[in-house]
C-alpha cells in the first residue's frame, strides 16, 4: 500500500457564510494539485466552524449559577464554561485548569471542543464545532464533487486527547462517502485464529491523525489536506458510528460531584 498525504497552502481566512468548497477548488487550482477518483479531503473542523458562523462573542453570554461553580473549580472563564455546558451532555471531570465533558454529539472531549486559540476577537470570541458533523461533511462532499466532477471522499477533523498517553491525535468528527469503522470480527489473524468482536478498524480516525501530520496543530495555515491510497470501496457509514456505547465507556464515568 501507498499513501500519500498532500497538505494544501494558501487557503484564505476563513469566514462565515464562505463556500468553502469552492475556496478549496480554487485552492487545487493554484496549487496544480488535480484531484483524483477516491481521494479523501480532511478539513479541520475549526475551519468549518467559521463557514457556519459558530464563532460566539463571550460578552452575549449569561453564565449559570453552575458554570460559575464549575468556573471556580477550574479556573476558567464563567462565560465559556456555559457555552461548555450547553454544547454536553455530562460533565465527566472538573480539575483546576480542565474541564472535561461528554458532547451532545456524544464524544468525550476537553472544553466540548470549544476553541479560542485560532479565532479573530483574541479571548472575547470562542469557536464551538459544527452543529452536525456528519451533515456538514456530506453536504462538503455533495458540493466538491459537483465543483470537480470527481468521486471523493470527506472528513471533518478535530484533535482530541487519550487516557494514559501525551499529546492529541486526529480523530473524525464528520465523514461522508468513506467507510468510518469497520469492524474484523471472524476474519483469520496472521496464524489463521478467527479475529474477536474487539478488532475494530476506526478508518476515518486513523485517516484524520494521519493528516494531522501535514496540517499540523500550530499556525501552519493548512487547514486542508488531500489523503490519497485509502481504500474507501466499502459501504459508507458516518463519522457518528464511531462514538462508544456509554454502558462500554470505561473512562467516561462521571465525578458524583458533577456529573448530571
Amino acid at each position: 500500500m501507498h499513501i500519500e498525504l498532500a497538505a494544501l497552502a494558501g487557503l484564505p481566512m476563513i469566514g462565515p457564510g464562505d463556500d468553502l468548497p469552492a475556496l478549496i477548488v480554487d485552492g487545487l487550482d493554484r496549487s496544480t494539485f488535480e484531484l483524483l477518483a477516491n481521494d479523501v479531503v480532511v478539513i479541520t473542523g475549526k475551519v468549518v466552524s467559521k463557514a457556519e458562523d459558530r464563532l460566539i462573542a463571550l460578552d452575549s453570554i449569561q453564565p449559570s449559577a453552575r458554570a460559575v461553580s464549575l468556573a471556580e473549580v477550574t479556573g476558567k472563564d464563567p462565560r465559556l464554561v456555559e457555552l461548555v455546558l450547553r454544547e454536553s451532555s455530562q460533565v465527566i471531570r472538573a480539575r483546576p485548569g480542565n474541564l472535561l465533558v461528554r458532547h451532545r454529539r456524544g464524544w468525550i472531549s476537553a472544553m466540548a471542543g470549544i476553541d479560542r486559540s485560532n479565532v479573530d476577537g483574541g479571548d472575547e470570541h470562542a469557536l464551538l464545532l459544527p452543529v452536525d458533523p456528519d451533515g456538514s461533511a456530506a453536504a462538503i462532499r455533495l458540493r466538491l464533487m459537483e465543483l470537480t466532477g470527481v468521486p471523493l471522499s470527506v472528513i471533518i477533523s478535530d484533535s482530541h486527547g487519550r487516557p494514559f498517553r501525551l499529546g492529541n491525535t486526529g480523530v473524525a468528527l464528520g465523514a461522508a462517502g468513506i467507510c468510518s469503522v469497520r469492524s474484523l470480527e471472524g476474519q483469520p489473524a496472521l496464524f489463521g485464529r478467527p479475529l474477536t468482536g474487539a478488532s475494530i478498524v476506526p478508518t476515518a480516525d486513523l485517516i484524520a491523525s494521519a493528516a494531522m501530520l501535514a496540517s499540523g496543530e500550530g499556525n501552519e495555515g493548512r487547514p486542508v489536506v488531500i489523503v490519497r491510497g485509502i481504500d474507501v470501496t466499502a459501504s459508507p457509514r458516518p463519522a457518528s458510528d464511531l462514538i462508544r456505547r456509554e454502558s462500554e465507556d470505561l473512562f467516561g464515568q462521571p465525578d458524583h460531584a458533577y456529573g448530571d
